[in-house]
Formats: C-alpha cells, sequence, structure tokens
C-alpha cells in the first residue's frame, strides 16, 4: 500500500498544536454506466477512471471497477473492508443509479431490474452495513456518492428490503442522509474511529445531473478539480469548495451535500501538480471565491441568481464582483444590492457582446486577453484585472512603433483603445469607477480621429462610470463631468438632429441630473431631467422603440415622484402614476413577468405616495390592488426578496387604510404583512430591511391597540420601534443599538429637565431601561451599571418635576443597582458620582420625610463621593458635591433646630467658589452667594445680630447681580423677597 502524509489537529482546541504521522490510505472507485435493464448512464465509467487516477496521484492505494453486477459489486466492496483493516483512511466513490427507500440508501448493481426491488436486500447494495464495517477498522471513512440521480425504476414501484418484508416507496429525488452519520461534537470517542464524510453529489432529496456525454457529471469535475487543494487545506473547506463549484457550474440547479463527522481536523500533504501560470492564478481565486459563496446567507444568493438567469451573465463572474466588492460591503438592503446586481450585470453583458469586436495582432495581447475573459468567466476578477494591466503595459511598450501607414495607425489605435476598455470594463466589475472612467477617456482619445461608432461608445461608458462614482462617493464633481461627457456626445450629431442616439443620450444625462437633484433642496435639476425625459419619449415612441420608451418613461415616473414628494400640490405624483401605467403597457405580464411585477410595485409606490394628500382612500385601494397584482408573479419560492419588499408596501397601505376606515381587519392583515415579511427580512441577513419591516410593524399595532384599552399592542409595538433604532441609529450590532438608546435617554432626560416635562422624562427612563435589554448584568457588568446610574439621573428630576416622593425612592434603589457593580477600587470616578447622585436624591427625599437620618445619608455619600472627586481632578463634580453637603447641613440645621451646622456648611458653600467663579460659572456663582446669604439669616436667627443680617444682604444682593448676568432671571424674585424679610428683621429689632 502507497503512504500519504496526513496531519491531525484536535478540533476542539485554538492552541497551535498537532501531531503529525504518516497514513496509509485506501480507494475503491465504482462506475456503473452499461446498466441491463434500466437507463444507461454514459459518465459514471468516465468519473470512475479519472477519478482513480487522480485518488492514486494524491497516494492513496487505488482500485478501479466498472459495471459491476449485485455479485461482483458486493465482493468488491466485501474485499475492499477487507482490505481497508490496518489503513487509516477508506475512500469510496461510487457514480451510478442509487436510490433511497425505507430510510436506507441502495447503490444499483448493472444488472438490477423492477425485481430486484422485490429483496432489495440481496438484489441491491445496502450502504449502511458496508459503513457499519469500515468504521470497526478504519478511523476515517470517506465516501463520495454521485448517485443521487433520478430513479431509474416506475413511479409506483415499491422495495421491499426481504421478500417478506414492508414495502416502502423509492424516495422521490436521490438519496438521503446516511443513517448513523451524525455529528460527535465533544463526546468523548468510545472506539478509535476518528469519525466519517459521507459527500451526496446533490442535496437531500435532489436528483444530480450526469452531464454531457462523453464527459465527467458536475460533481464528478468539481471534485477532480478540486481535491487537489487538499495540500496544505483542511478536507472540509475542499468539500465546500466542490459544494459551490457544482452549484456555478450547473447555474444553481445542483448544489452537493456533505454529512461530516470528524473528529479532527484532516489534511492530506501529497498532491499533484497545481495548475501554474495564469490558470494558476485563476484556480487559486477562485477556489477563495468558492469559500466566500458557501458563506453568503440564501437570500442573497436567490438575488445573484435571479440576477443572473434575468441578465443572461453567467454566475461565476456575478459572485466575482461580489468578492471584489468584500463580503462586509456587500449591500445589507435587498435594494441597494439589486442595483449593484443589475449595474455590474449590464456591465458584463456589454463585455461580452464586444468580445469579437476585439483585434490585435500581438499574440501576447490576445493570450492575456483570452485569459482575462476566462478570468472573468471563473469570477477571478483581481486575475483579470492584472492579466488586463498587463495587456495595457504591453500596449503602451508597442504605441511608439505604430507609424507604418495611415490604416495600419488606424487599427492599432482601436486595437489599443480596446485594451484600455477592457481593463476599464474589469475596473468597473470591481467598483473601482474612478479608473474605470480614466481607461474610458484614453479609449476614447485613441479612436476619437478613427472610428465614430467607437468613440461614442468609449465616451458614452465614460460618461456612465462618471455618473456610477459620483453616485457611490458623492463626487458632485464626477457628475457635472458625466453630463459634460453627454454633451460631448451630443455634439457627434449631425446637425442636431433629434434621432434616436440623441434621445439615449439624452435620456442617460437626464439620470445624472436626478441624482444630482435628489441631493439639492431646490428642484431645478429634476425638473430639467424630467423636461429631457418627455423630449427623449416623443422621439422613442417616433422610432417605436418600445424597449428605452418604457425604460425612459420609468425614469421619468421616478423624477415626477421625487418632484411631487416636495410639493403641495398632487399633480405631480397623478403625473408620476399615470407615467407608471403607461410603463406597464409596454411590459407584458406573458413576456415580461418579473418587470411587470416590478412596475406593478412601482405603481403601488407612487398611488400609496398619492394617497397622503388623498383623505378618500381611492388611491390607497388601487395601490393595494397593486401590490397584489404584483405578488402574483413574486412568490416566495421564485423571488423572496422581492416577495417581501412587496409584502412590506402591501402592509403601509393596509395600515393606512385601516386608520382612514376604522377597520381592524386591515390593520390586523397590515401586520400579518409584516410578519409575513419578516421571515425573509431577517435581522441577520437583511438589518435595514428587517429593521424598516419592524417600524412599521409598530405602526400597524399602534393602529391596532385604537381598537382596545389594553396595553399588549403598544407595548408590542415600542418593542418593534426599539429593534428598528438598531438600524435606523446606523449601529450593526445590539451594542451599538443599548448606546444608541443609551444616549437617547441622555437627550431626553437634558430636555425634561430643561423643560419639567415629565412626559420627556419618563422617555428618558424607557430609554434607559431599553438599553438593559442588551446590557445585561452577566454579560456587560459595566454599562449594566452604568444604565443603572443615568436612570437615577432621570428618576431624581422626575421626583421634582412631578412632585411624588417615590420618584426619589426608585432613583435611591437605581442608584443601589449601579453601585453593586461600581467599586471603589475598580470603577473609583464611576463610583464616586454614583455616591453623589445617590447624596443628591437623599436630600430631596428627605424634604418630603423630614427625617434627619435621611440627611445625614446623605451627607455622608457626597464626603464619600468626596474621597475620588477632587477640584484638580474633577472641578465641576467636587463643587456641586460641596455644595450639595452645604444644603444637607443647612436643612438638618434647619429640621433640628439648630445652628451647629452653619460653620460646616458656610465652608463647603464658600469652597464651591474656587470652581464657580463670577467669571466662568455667574449662576452656580449666583446660586452659592444665596446659599452663603442663607447662612449668616440663619445665624443671625440664632443670635448672631444684625451684623449677621446685613451679611446675609449683602450675599443676596451679590446673587441678584449673578444671575442678571447670567441671564437667569426667575430666582430673583424669591430673593428680593428674602432681602424684603431680612430688612424687616432688622427693623424690629
Amino acid at each position: 500500500m502507497a503512504l500519504i502524509a496526513a496531519l491531525f489537529c484536535l478540533a476542539a482546541t485554538a492552541l497551535a498544536l498537532a501531531e503529525t504521522k504518516s497514513l496509509k490510505g485506501v480507494a475503491l472507485i465504482i462506475g456503473q454506466s452499461n446498466y441491463l435493464h434500466i437507463a444507461a448512464l454514459p459518465n459514471p465509467a468516465n468519473d470512475a477512471r479519472d477519478m482513480a487516477k487522480m485518488l492514486t496521484d494524491l497516494g492513496f492505494d487505488a482500485r478501479n471497477v466498472t459495471d459491476r453486477d449485485a455479485a461482483k459489486l458486493k465482493r468488491d466492496l466485501e474485499r475492499f473492508v477487507e482490505d481497508a483493516e490496518g489503513a487509516d483512511v477508506a475512500f469510496i466513490y461510487y457514480s451510478g443509479h442509487g436510490i433511497e427507500a425505507g430510510g436506507e440508501n441502495y447503490l444499483v448493481p448493472v444488472d438490477a431490474d423492477v425485481s430486484s426491488l422485490k429483496d432489495a436486500g440481496q438484489a441491491l447494495v445496502p450502504m449502511s452495513s458496508v459503513m457499519d464495517e469500515l468504521k470497526k477498522t478504519v478511523p476515517v471513512t470517506i465516501m463520495l456518492l454521485d448517485a443521487c440521480r433520478t430513479n431509474p425504476f416506475p413511479p409506483d414501484a415499491v422495495v421491499r428490503r426481504a421478500p417478506t418484508a414492508s414495502a416502502e416507496p423509492i424516495g422521490a429525488g436521490g438519496l438521503e442522509p446516511v443513517r448513523g452519520a451524525k455529528a460527535l461534537g465533544n463526546t468523548p470517542a468510545t472506539d478509535a474511529s476518528l469519525g466519517s464524510v459521507v459527500g451526496f453529489a446533490a442535496e437531500p432529496g435532489r436528483p444530480a445531473l450526469d452531464g454531457a456525454a462523453g464527459e465527467n457529471s458536475p460533481y464528478a469535475a468539481a471534485l477532480l478539480r478540486h481535491l487537489a487543494a487538499m495540500k496544505g487545506t483542511e478536507f472540509g473547506l475542499v468539500m465546500r469548495m466542490v459544494t459551490e463549484e457544482v452549484y456555478l457550474d450547473t447555474k444553481a440547479r445542483q448544489r452537493p451535500w456533505v454529512n461530516e463527522s470528524l473528529r479532527r481536523l484532516l489534511y492530506f500533504g501529497v498532491a499533484p501538480p497545481e495548475p501554474t501560470g495564469d490558470d494558476g492564478l485563476i484556480t487559486g481565486e477562485r477556489r477563495q471565491l468558492l469559500l466566500t459563496i458557501s458563506d453568503l446567507p440564501d437570500p442573497q444568493r436567490a438575488q445573484v441568481e435571479m440576477a443572473s438567469l434575468q441578465d443572461g451573465v453567467p454566475l461565476d463572474a456575478l459572485y466575482g464582483v461580489l468578492r471584489a466588492l468584500g463580503t462586509d460591503k456587500i449591500p445589507e438592503d435587498p435594494t441597494d444590492l439589486q442595483k449593484v446586481l443589475d449595474a455590474q450585470a449590464e456591465r458584463l453583458k456589454k463585455m461580452m457582446s464586444e468580445r469579437a469586436a476585439l483585434r490585435t495582432d500581438d499574440p501576447e495581447i490576445k493570450r492575456l486577453v483570452a485569459s482575462a475573459d476566462k478570468a472573468i468567466g471563473q469570477g477571478a476578477m483581481v486575475a483579470a484585472r492584472k492579466f488586463l494591466d498587463d495587456a495595457v503595459g504591453r500596449v503602451e511598450q508597442n504605441s511608439g512603433a505604430v507609424d507604418e501607414t495611415e490604416e495600419l495607425i488606424r487599427q492599432k489605435r482601436i486595437a489599443d483603445a480596446a485594451i484600455y476598455a477592457k481593463r476599464a470594463d474589469a475596473a468597473a466589475l470591481v467598483f473601482d469607477y474612478k479608473s474605470a472612467a480614466n481607461d474610458y477617456a484614453k479609449a476614447f482619445s485613441l479612436v476619437e480621429k478613427w472610428d465614430d461608432k467607437l468613440r461614442w461608445n468609449y465616451k458614452n461608458q465614460e460618461a456612465e462610470a462618471l455618473n456610477s462614482h459620483g453616485y457611490a462617493t458623492g463626487d458632485l464633481d464626477a457628475l457635472q463631468h458625466a453630463i459634460e461627457a453627454y454633451r460631448v456626445i451630443l455634439n457627434f450629431i449631425p446637425n442636431g438632429e433629434q434621432n434616436r442616439d440623441w434621445a439615449i443620450t439624452r435620456n442617460n444625462m437626464a439620470v445624472v441630473l436626478q441624482t444630482i437633484g435628489e441631493r439639492e433642496t431646490e428642484t431645478a435639476h429634476l425638473e430639467e431631467a424630467a423636461r429631457i425625459l418627455s423630449d427623449s419619449l416623443v422621439v422613442f415612441e417616433r422610432e417605436k422603440d418600445d424597449r428605452n420608451w418604457a425604460a425612459a418613461q420609468n425614469n421619468l415616473a421616478n423624477v415626477l415622484l421625487k418632484i411631487g414628494e416636495r410639493e403641495s400640490d398632487p399633480k405631480r405624483l397623478n403625473d408620476a402614476v399615470a407615467a407608471m401605467r403607461a410603463t406597464l403597457e409596454k411590459r407584458p405580464r406573458d413576456k415580461l413577468p418579473l418587470d411587470w411585477a416590478a412596475s406593478q410595485n412601482n405603481l403601488g409606490l407612487a398611488l400609496y405616495a398619492l394617497s397622503q394628500r388623498d383623505p378618500a382612500g381611492e388611491h390607497l385601494k388601487d395601490a393595494e390592488a397593486a401590490y397584489r397584482l404584483a405578488l402574483e408573479e413574486y412568490t416566495r419560492e421564485k423571488a423572496p426578496v422581492e416577495w417581501a419588499m412587496v409584502e412590506n408596501n402591501l402592509g403601509n397601505t393596509l395600515v393606512t387604510l385601516g386608520i382612514q376606515l376604522n377597520d381592524k381587519a386591515k390593520i390586523n392583515e397590515a401586520a400579518d404583512a409584516f410578519r409575513a415579511a419578516l421571515k425573509v427580512r431577517t435581522r441577520e441577513t437583511f438589518p435595514v430591511s428587517w429593521a424598516t419591516s419592524r417600524l412599521n410593524l409598530g405602526n400597524a399595532l399602534s393602529g391596532v391597540a385604537r381598537f382596545d384599552m389594553g396595553t399588549s399592542s403598544l407595548e408590542e409595538a415600542a418593542t418593534a420601534y426599539d429593534d428598528a433604532l438598531t438600524v435606523f441609529t446606523r449601529q450593526r450590532f445590539p451594542m451599538d443599538w443599548a448606546s444608541a438608546q443609551n444616549n437617547l435617554g441622555s437627550i431626553y432626560q437634558t430636555l425634561g429637565q430643561r423643560t419639567r416635562d415629565a412626559a420627556q422624562l419618563e422617555q428618558s427612563a424607557e430609554a434607559f431601561q431599553a438599553a438593559r435589554q442588551v446590557y445585561v448584568r452577566r454579560k456587560f457588568p459595566q454599562d449594566w451599571a452604568m444604565s443603572y446610574y443615568n436612570l437615577g439621573n432621570t428618576l431624581q428630576l422626575l421626583g421634582g418635576v412631578t412632585d411624588k416622593p417615590e420618584r426619589y425612592s426608585e432613583a435611591v434603589n437605581a442608584y443601589g443597582n449601579a453601585l453593586r457593580e461600581y467599586k471603589r477600587e475598580t470603577n473609583p470616578r464611576q463610583w464616586a458620582l454614583a455616591q453623589a447622585g445617590l447624596g443628591s436624591t437623599l436630600h430631596w427625599l428627605s424634604m418630603s420625610n423630614a427625617d434627619p437620618k435621611t440627611l445625614q445619608a446623605s451627607i455622608a455619600a457626597r464626603r464619600a463621593a468626596l474621597e475620588v472627586l477632587t477640584m484638580e481632578t474633577a472641578p465641576i463634580d467636587w463643587a456641586n458635591a460641596q455644595n450639595g453637603i452645604g444644603m444637607s447641613l443647612l436643612n438638618l440645621g434647619n429640621i433640628e433646630r439648630t445652628g451647629k451646622y452653619l460653620d460646616e456648611a458656610e465652608a463647603a458653600f464658600t469652597a464651591t467658589l474656587k470652581v464657580f467663579t463670577r467669571e466662568s460659572q455667574p449662576m452656580q456663582w449666583a446660586f452659592e452667594q444665596n446659599n452663603l446669604g442663607d447662612i449668616h439669616w440663619n445665624r443671625a436667627n440664632y443670635g448672631g445680630g444684625k451684623a449677621e443680617y446685613l451679611k446675609a444682604i449683602e450675599f443676596f444682593e451679590n446673587a441678584k447681580q449673578g444671575f442678571t448676568e447670567a441671564g437667569f432671571t426667575i430666582p430673583i424674585p424669591l430673593t428680593n423677597q428674602k432681602i424684603d424679610l431680612v430688612k424687616k428683621q432688622i427693623a424690629k429689632k
């Protein structure tokens, strides 16, 4: 037996430790083509031959058998089980017919017929027993089954494992997962087995394709291409590459499935030579593309598949475009993703259509361009750009030598321009529109005096690239340059003729003007775009160009909608509706069903916008009808993303209708529509769309609340709004959402404090409480404490605004929770601020219960805060705490009817003046002057005499001046009253 070098790493550890040893591998390859009594298969023999060679090259002791009857096939498998004893890896590849019945998968020998189904255990070959025997003696078992083909027996045939056994129907769509192949997880091994891998050519219950006669099946072809990558690549990743290779090769019709239960990671170290040169670059990048595809969620796959099908461009190339964009930059909103796919699909179509126009006599350039085309077809965009960079380099090397004749120069310039244009196409495919525009401009300059058609084409492509760059980046200069480019094109038209080319160019210019206009407060550019599009429609109608007419009409409708949304007069909205209806006439349902559905959805949007000006609800009903028509083509199975979008739009219309008609059923139906949309618009896959539908669901639930006196609908609506905030604050993760909630709570706290609006303070409290939905103590103890500290501040303010002492008690509890995590040793500043907040709350609580113990607790809390808050490190917080201590001491003396605390209080108030100066903090300085006036007034009342009264008046007068200087005059009348009272007391003396 040959040896293969393999590496096993513990899958459950993150340590970079591995044990290495040479492993013995055996392989059995079975190809069943020439069936005697059922449909023959042309390719399994080819598949088996090629797989045997590849596995031998990989280091396996491989045996290939073909066209085996039941007896021989069973003997082959029994012999293989015997030979595998002592081996480390056993590998079986089967290509041929296979069926499933009663939970068992059967391999079908070439001599099988319908009668074989009566005793399947003998006449067919059950797989489970083979796997069970191998797992007893071989640490790693790999079985790859290219047998998920269509059932070869009559549709109503049944299978009996033995003549006396019960009958079982044959699975309709191929093989099913192998019994007993389940993930091992972290369970301890009870035997020497390291697990098994069972791979199917298609997903469970789905048939696989056999491929063109004389070639390999898609599954075999993918295995042959990528198993060689096992040198240094873990086997599971290789099988993911195989899965996505088949998916791309079959245009999404087939996707293999792997049931892997390995306890360790498996690597193969001996591999046949990898492709080199251009093919090596393409293959390497394609493998990375396949792994990227495997991580994409199904809704995004569905959008890419639909774009490929509708636009007739390779699925591989579209996925390559998304990989070039970067998975973290793929638009999360399905509408934005569709725009990207549509634009890049159009570029791909143009590149494919212009291949024949590329002419060059340089063999190296021909090779590089051919490699670039191949790379684009394989989704290897980085490699494609490299080949085209090299081609442009070659062009630039040779450009000076082309001077023999004018015709040769012409041909050379045209050929060189095509290379620049090709590189521009590749740049645009990876969203480098600025580079693309520069290369199109270079191509234009090369052909400008040589070829009228090409100069038009390249200048037009330059304009489109500039528009795309401006749209993506907000670069107004790029958009203006795009308009200038279109004006250059218009100058190519002889005698200013208003022909089809004139109308197409003007239509494209209008699209740029619309982009500019949407970003401006004025509508001048939108109005200009509408005029241009109207003029273009006249030409397209005259030329009987229905396709371009419908496109221009659709653009005009969008422009009118944007203008109409800004105007009080509904005329433009009515015009937009009319334009949408006109577009539908050129997009017949029987010929363009998806375009027709898209136009129905757009019509619904225009009608809904118009309904905002129509209290009667007539347009809402029409909008509802348009959406329901769109849903007849946009089904969840055929177009899940679009289906969810229309469900969402329908829900908006139903909510408004229900409110207008006071119809609870309509609103409940709207809620159901939003919930349906959310089955596709998941938070994980489409966060922006998810948030939109959650927000709209909140609106529906708010409408439902009109019809009952309970709070359940309102509470659910509040939850939906909170969910939407996770995205609408432009935060992508829950922590960011909680931070936004915390900040929102702070805003409402400040507003409520300044306006004494209890409702806004209540909103603040709710926001802080919402933040704790994420800030749970176990996971985020510090943030949990912060939310309680902020809540305490809000509740303290609520106590003052509402004059409800219980809110102070709630605030005390909130600060207490914060201090469960805020410790002086680990969080000194936060601990001190929470102590200060607690002291302030206890002070105000004492005003309602006149309890000296509460005041003493307040003083103690603030003094604790001052152990950390110093004038040097936290001057404002330090001064506020000093002021609070002075206030509490003053009140404590009043409750106890004693002047013994006045000196301490005076010292505290005086200390604050080190921070609250008249120049820097005039209002706070004025309050401290007022407080010091109270000290002297109290001291006078406790026998201090006239001098203390006069001192009190002096401080009160200072306070009035400070309030005036600060522009805060509210306390001045009260201060005047104090002065009058002090003067009266002096007069009595």
